[in-house]
């Protein structure tokens, strides 16, 4: 992992060195807006592509949560969503919380809180900074008379995220002691936490609701430095988004077009952005269609730019670049995001395997193309080509 020496010297680490554990980046890219009110889980439930109404439920035993002395005993597990054109087309990805609030519960119809609850619901939601204004705006003009508020409060949270070292095999299980809220925990960097005691709210660190290489991820009061943040491990957002291309993993408006992707072909479902079982949401028709088709023949993977040698090298390839296969002479797909020797792009399964040192960028022939696929895809997803894999 030469990659990390070369764009941060003064912050290498090897990510899949277990012995270094885990890194935490502040995420930049992302920004946090807050909806409340009591229609707000009706209004989302109709627009997004996830079952918000689960937000509604208490969580069970099971959940990617630690309990935490002195502080709420509900927490419900974030969720991943995306909001989507009326043509299915992509527009935006959201990470939703709930702020813990005690013994809180919904009214029967989940449309607003419980005579318990001492308030309107809340929910936060972690967001593309780079369409933020945009996002703002088309959430506002599918409100209409709903009984919901939606606030910029992107200077009052930041959005954090814990990757790499083993934690991904901790998390396979039960969520691990450190992945702790502000309080008192067995396990706990205690120093840390320390750093930003006065959080009462209860906002904590969960496992990342895609996949379990990705780590923890959360949302916390912007002057406050999270539990578990120690200064040597505290990396460049630029380590995260390697990470993320290691693992074939695209997030945000950026790495996943506006109005132009579509989000089976992003793997969306396998990353728990969608549920095939809610009912209708925006774009929610050519998302069953295809779905149900069974087939998707093309999908993101992540890519290893190589010289003649079949080294790694860092590559001037940009967002865009046609792959193609030399062998064929057909084009195959396309590069998404690069990032020095890695990248992601939207390829043909069958040529992407079956084309396996043949693949090259479009006028430039020199760089070379592996295409990688990631270690969580689920087996349906590759059981047609799984004898051409470039990787076990």
């Amino acid at each position: 992992m030469h990659l990390f020496k070369t764009i941060f010297p003064k912050n290498y680490h090897t990510l899949n060195n277990t012995s270094t554990g885990p890194l935490v980046s502040l995420l930049k890219s992302r920004s946090v807006i807050r909806f409340s009110g009591p229609d707000t889980i009706k209004f989302l439930q109709g627009l997004l592509t996830n079952d918000v109404k689960k937000f509604s439920e208490l969580p069970s035993g099971t959940t990617s949560y630690v309990p935490t002395p002195n502080l709420p005993s509900v927490y419900v597990p974030p969720m991943y969503a995306a909001f989507l054109t009326p043509q299915g087309r992509f527009l935006y990805d959201l990470f939703l919380y709930r702020k813990p609030l005690g013994e809180e519960k919904l009214d029967g119809s989940g449309s607003g809180p419980g005579l318990d609850s001492g308030g309107d619901l809340e929910l936060f939601a972690d967001v593309d900074s780079s369409v933020l204004d945009e996002l703002l705006l088309t959430f506002k003009r599918y409100r209409l008379r709903s009984k919901v508020e939606i606030d910029n409060v992107a200077e009052d949270f930041s959005c954090w995220q814990r990757f790499g070292g083993n934690l991904a095999e901790k998390s396979k299980g039960e969520e691990e002691p450190e992945a702790a809220s502000v309080g008192s925990s067995p396990g706990v960097d205690h120093s840390a936490m320390s750093s930003s005691h006065g959080n009462d709210v209860g906002w904590q660190w969960f496992k990342d609701p895609r996949v379990d290489c990705l780590g923890l991820r959360g949302v916390f009061p912007s002057k406050e430095t999270p539990p578990l943040v120690e200064s040597d491990k505290e990396t460049n957002e630029l380590n995260y988004l390697l990470w993320r291309i290691e693992n074939g993993i695209a997030e945000g408006s950026t790495e996943i077009p506006i109005g132009e992707a579509i989000p089976l072909e992003y793997n969306l479902e396998g990353l728990n952005a969608i549920s095939f079982d809610k009912g209708c949401y925006v774009g929610q028709e050519f998302i069953a269609r295809t779905h149900h088709r069974g087939v998707i023949r093309k999908r993101l993977l992540s890519l290893a730019f190589l010289d003649d040698s079949g080294k790694e090298v860092e590559q001037k390839v940009g967002p865009g670049s046609e792959v193609i296969n030399t062998a064929s002479g057909k084009k195959i797909g396309y590069v998404t995001t690069a990032l020095g020797c890695r990248g992601l792009g939207v390829l043909r399964l069958k040529e992407a395997f079956k084309g396996s040192g043949s693949l090259t960028i479009q006028g430039q022939e020199d760089i070379k193309v592996e295409a990688i696929r990631p270690k969580w895809w689920p087996a349906e997803w590759f059981s047609e080509h799984q004898q051409h894999s470039a990787v076990a």
